[in-house]
């Protein structure tokens, strides 16, 4: 049984509901927040705190959860390191690949590991892609595009830290198409080069709300994801274009795996197995639940798919380069950023 402590009851709503169904594997010991009235709202009869030392000086408590906004994910993290607790800290585990490196420097001198919140990559549809792999009916990946085209109107950002490169520090890329790139470059492999253009379109806000991305893999697939914050609703598209098929899922915003994709072979005369391997694969958490179980599993020396540290400096590497290309009018910036590039420090705008 592995004791948790959260910290945030917003997103930690939804983290909550997944450790609850897992009670095998989890019980929640605290839920922190600065509003203890927000913390009670969902706690179910979980004690809450405003304090957030009680929960770092809690003996009993194996795994602090940092569901904070992203100003407070590094300093959150390395205290809760610190206080020899594992971590799992919402997304962006960082807000620069110089902070990525210190998270990096102190979970290997800690007795406690760093899991980066990446949920999108649980459900049956991951399940049925990787099983069409092993079985060869995949092929090489050749050509990927996504859409995350959400809508977020003036009252999402009434909380003071959203919009702002202070609190949220960063827009579109950061807080929302993240979880796609992700999925891209789990699939896909690994980033070579990206070119970005980005803008501020739709709301009054500091940071970009809508983005036009193109990336060159490693195994020199290509991919375009287009972000905006202008949707008349929320929709996440995903079409992965392989050597013997496509795969194409439905517009679910926030769990692209959790729901049915389709798998439609290249050469017809491949269908017939491609069929057969996708109904074969059984239902598999999905999302937060599916997440936090490979987590339980890693904390226990029995998984290899739980989401780690080296995941979350991938997407905070793809981050920069993003930001880099923009401002250099949508130039091609090639992966790995290294420690001499202008952005390692971050990628926040400079005050006047």
């Amino acid at each position: 049984m592995i004791r948790v402590g959260i910290l945030g009851a917003g997103i930690g709503a939804e983290h909550l509901q997944g450790y609850r169904a897992l009670p095998d594997l989890f019980e929640v010991v605290v839920i922190c927040d600065l509003d203890e009235a927000r913390a009670k709202d969902i706690a179910g009869g979980t004690p809450t705190t405003a304090d957030a030392g009680v929960v770092f000086e809690n003996p009993q408590i194996d795994l602090i959860d940092v569901c904070l906004p992203p100003h407070l994910h590094v300093p959150m993290s390395l205290r809760a390191l610190e206080a020899g607790k594992s971590v799992i800290c919402e997304k962006p585990i960082a807000t620069s690949l110089k902070d990525v490196s210190v998270l990096e420097k102190a979970e290997a001198q800690s007795g406690g590991q760093i899991y980066p919140v990446f949920q999108y990559r649980f459900g049956r549809a991951m399940a049925q892609l990787q099983a069409l792999g092993d079985a060869g009916l995949l092929g090489a990946p050749q050509m990927a595009s996504l859409e995350t085209h959400w809508a977020r109107r003036a009252d999402y950002y009434t909380v003071p830290w959203r919009g702002t490169w202070a609190g949220e520090k960063g827009g579109a890329v950061v807080g929302h198409a993240i979880h796609a790139h992700d999925l891209l470059s789990t699939l896909f492999g690994k980033v070579a080069q990206v070119s970005a253009v980005l803008d501020t379109r739709i709301n009054l806000i500091e940071t970009e709300d809508c983005a036009a991305l193109t990336f060159k893999m490693r195994n020199g697939a290509l991919a375009a994801s287009s972000v905006t914050l202008g949707g008349a609703d929320d929709k996440t598209r995903i079409k992965l274009i392989y050597e013997k098929l496509t795969a194409t899922s439905g517009s679910k915003p926030y769990a692209p795996m959790d729901q049915d994709w389709a798998f439609q072979a290249r050469d017809p005369e491949n269908q017939a197995a491609i069929d057969a391997v996708v109904a074969a694969v059984l239902e598999t958490g999905a999302g937060f639940t599916g997440y936090l179980a490979e987590v339980a599993a890693a904390m226990n020396c029995a998984s290899n798919k739980a989401v780690r540290l080296a995941d979350g400096r991938a997407s905070i590497e793809l981050i920069t380069a993003i930001y880099a290309s923009a401002r250099s009018g949508g130039a091609p910036v090639t992966c790995p950023v290294g420690t001499d590039h202008p952005l390692y420090g971050g990628w926040q705008p400079l005050e006047d």
